[in-house]
């Protein structure tokens, strides 16, 4: 008989991968990222509610699940082969709004837990028929997103169905759910009806299976009498052709009990599948075919699913170092410019120019201060909005970009923060003006106002400030005026560089909050490579 590999060593090895596939991000809308995210997402919910738990615990009972296309009768069947009803059915589309687990009462803990399936909260019913219009929901919870836990004599130790919702559902919500508790499936029984056997999206679920080889059985469901032969011929062909002629296949007529989805089908009509099911359950060597096929095929798609997911976040890594490389190359190019404009004295132009030439006659000292700082904000948010325009031409022509690049609604804030920026600039300068005035050692000192005025005219005049250097010097010496000029031209830089980055880093905050990682590609690499090692 062969027997699930449950070694301490390779579940570490699981779930080490299952945290690198959790911690991957697919953010930026390249051409690939829906198909990654949803891969992702799949693959979480295989590790997380089926190979994990079924490694961990071998012996659990066999769960089948029963999904299909709206309207194939998987509530009618799952009554049939229990005996009782135990799920809702009935014309009204979609019927099963809340997915139904039955197990024999012995079984019960098994799945009571969070062993499988931990996202969904359990609910238990009365031992009555449920009314739909009870409400099994625990207070606060979407009552799509719970398992209700039926038990049933009539199921054999060893064996659970799920009754899941529609695979094709107009609610978005139970497509996805039904796809979730298809993961966690020992068993795949997928269900469909003589008129929709050929439709896409019961197709696309069989070509998953074969492609993760799980252990997978048909029903082909609701078979007028008239075209049993026929139906079934064309369904077989079509199975064929699909590479899945193997998969056990199984035939329900349609009945009166079952026209309105109401009723039980008697128990002749699904005898053989109860049968197929028990005995995978019951027999030692059919179960451990059905429990490893299935866990071993979910193991082996790894060798291309990872790969995969590692490619797409490679090209998620690519696309943001383009889209950083754009606000980087915008954001040094504008600091450039505004170092030389600042060395060439650029500042002291237009209204700062004229306060100066009229300093001191017509001209306070802190009128020129303020005019200077005023002029100096201007420099600095002229460039910070050429380097944002820049940013937004880059980036609408890259496809990564695509819901990036709307209005900022900081960026009418920026001058505001500018100002702020400069005005300190202003405070600290004028602090160390005090501070040299304060060391003089005469009666007569010069006005602190003068001397921060002076000092920042010769750090943002250039040539055209020669004059007020002279000024400070005979204010406070020569000594004096070369260490305010020092201390207050490393000041300048400081503030300078503190806004542009600041501004380049508020540009990239939103690049930055989708946490695209470079190491992403490798940790999944590397996950896979150690898995593959402890197999």
């Amino acid at each position: 008989m062969v027997t699930l590999d449950v070694r301490p060593q390779l579940l570490d090895a699981l779930s080490a991968l299952r945290d690198r596939v959790a911690a991957a991000r697919f953010p930026l809308p390249l051409a690939g990222a829906p198909r990654a995210r949803a891969n992702r997402d799949e693959l979480l919910a295989q590790l997380d509610d089926y190979l994990v738990p079924r490694l961990r615990e071998p012996e659990a009972p066999l769960l089948a699940v029963v999904g299909g296309s709206t309207g194939a009768g998987k509530s009618t069947l799952v009554n049939s082969l229990v005996g009782r009803k135990v799920s809702e059915a009935g014309v009204l589309r979609p019927t099963t709004r809340t997915p139904v687990l039955v197990c024999h009462p012995e079984d019960q803990h098994w799945f009571s837990g969070m062993r499988m399936l931990p996202d969904l909260p359990r609910v238990w019913t009365p031992r009555r028929a449920p009314d739909p219009d009870d409400d099994l929901s625990l207070p606060g919870e979407d009552p799509t997103r719970v398992l209700r836990i039926e038990t049933a004599d009539t199921l054999p130790r060893g064996l659970a169905l799920l009754d899941a919702p529609d695979i094709d559902s107009l609610i978005s919500d139970n497509r996805v759910l039904a796809a979730e508790l298809l993961c966690a499936a020992d068993i795949w029984v997928m269900v469909t009806t003589a008129s929709r056997y050929a439709d896409a999206v019961p197709w696309h679920l069989l070509r998953t299976a074969k492609e993760y080889d799980v252990t997978l059985v048909t029903v082909l469901d609701r078979v007028p009498h008239q075209v049993v032969s026929e139906v079934s011929r064309q369904y077989g062909a079509l199975l064929n052709k699909a590479g899945l002629g193997d998969v056990p296949r199984f035939t329900v007529p349609e009945l009166p009990e079952s026209a309105w989805g109401g009723g039980l089908l008697p128990g002749t009509a699904v005898a053989a599948l109860r049968n197929w099911l028990v005995h995978q359950a019951q027999d030692p060597t059919a179960r451990g075919h059905a429990v490893t096929r299935t866990a071993y095929g979910v193991l082996a798609s790894l060798r291309t699913r990872m790969p995969e997911l590692a490619s797409a976040a490679a090209a998620q890594y690519a696309a943001a170092l383009r889209l950083v490389s754009a606000v980087d190359a915008a954001y040094d190019s504008e600091h450039a410019r505004v170092r030389s404009r600042l060395q060439a004295g650029a500042v002291l132009a237009g209204d700062a120019l004229k306060r100066w030439r009229a300093f001191p006659l017509d001209c306070t000292a802190r009128e020129l201060l303020d005019a200077l700082v005023e002029s100096l904000g201007a420099l600095l948010l002229c460039a910070v909005t050429a380097a944002d325009e820049r940013v937004a031409d880059a980036w609408r022509r890259e496809p990564a970009a695509d819901g990036l690049t709307g209005h900022d609604p900081d960026a009418e804030r920026a001058e505001h923060r500018i100002g702020l920026a400069v005005r300190r600039w202003r405070r600290e300068l004028e602090e160390y003006a005090e501070e040299e005035v304060a060391e003089l050692d005469r009666h007569a000192v010069p006005d602190p106002d003068v001397v921060a005025a002076l000092a920042a005219t010769v750090l943002l005049g250039g040539r055209r400030a020669r004059s007020a250097g002279e000024a400070m010097a005979e204010r406070i010496g020569v000594r004096g005026a070369l260490r305010l000029r020092d201390r207050g031209g490393r000041l300048l830089v400081e503030h300078v560089d503190r806004v542009v980055n600041a501004e380049r880093e508020r540009r990239l905050a939103p690049l930055d909050a989708l946490d695209v990682r470079s190491e992403s590609q490798a940790e999944l690499i590397a996950a896979l490579s150690v898995l593959q090692k402890e197999r």
